[in-house]
């Protein structure tokens, strides 16, 4: 009992977390740092949800063709899951992309955010020239992530499209995005003080069901018309905050 109590209350920390990043990024001397995050954001997730809505009918009927003739009362149920799964998978694709062209930034915001919460003075800002010295490692960091997170898909997409099996693919996508978005969120601040991937992983691991808390509201939050849009901006402040009064302890 002990066990499952301290899981419940780790995960709804996490969500706390996640809804913490609303008020951090909108904190004077933290707004300037959000905009290009978040145009960033706009841009890439509108392609892709042009993309998911564009591809899915003929998606869904090439998957409606391999199913025999007397079960094709299985559409009816098939047809949500499959789009959840579609909408899922292009999000957390495009997500990887927003992420990759946004690193320096989000390193940036993740700092002025972690100074804001240790109530110490923001330092001055000395230009984007000065995000030079961050790219090259804010972008092997994000390789990494990269990576780790390729590494799963062909298992999941093989999930998606096998008939009868595919009724778990969107439980395990979303167990997936919620491990992967909480890595995704707090790396930043932990990169930010030199630790390494492996470091990362197994400072998440022992706090797995906050980091599960903490990505599933953010996995919930990218379902959301509009609101998915600030998912990067609002990740970043709370994986920071995350980092700040759990992980970095």
């Amino acid at each position: 009992m002990k066990g499952n109590s301290r899981m419940i209350k780790g995960f709804l920390q996490g969500i706390g977390f996640a809804f913490s990043g609303f008020s951090l990024i909108t904190q004077k001397g933290v707004r300037p740092f959000v905009i290009i995050p978040l145009l960033i954001n706009i841009m890439v997730f509108s392609l892709g949800i042009w993309l998911a809505k564009s591809q899915f009918d003929s998606l869904m009927a090439q998957m409606l063709a391999w199913l025999p003739s007397w079960l094709t009362w299985l559409e009816y149920i098939l047809w949500p899951l499959f789009a959840l799964v579609i909408l899922v998978a292009v999000y957390y694709s495009f997500t990887i992309i927003a992420n990759l062209l946004a690193a320096p930034f989000n390193s940036l915001l993740a700092e002025r955010i972690e100074n804001k919460l240790n109530g110490e003075s923001l330092p001055e800002f000395k230009g984007y020239k000065a995000l030079a010295g961050t790219v090259v490692k804010s972008l092997g960091s994000e390789t990494k992530k990269i990576v780790y997170m390729l590494k799963w898909m062909p298992i999941l997409l093989m999930i998606s499209i096998i008939p009868v099996v595919n009724f778990i693919a969107p439980f395990a996508w979303g167990l997936y995005g919620a491990w992967m978005l909480s890595l995704q969120y707090s790396d930043y601040s932990m990169a930010n003080h030199e630790l390494f991937f492996k470091d990362e992983i197994n400072l998440l691991r022992k706090h797995r069901s906050v980091a599960l808390g903490f990505g599933g509201m953010l996995t919930l939050m990218m379902m959301i018309p509009v609101v998915n849009f600030f998912v990067m901006p609002v990740g970043v402040a709370g994986g920071t905050k995350f980092w700040v009064n759990k992980l970095s302890h």
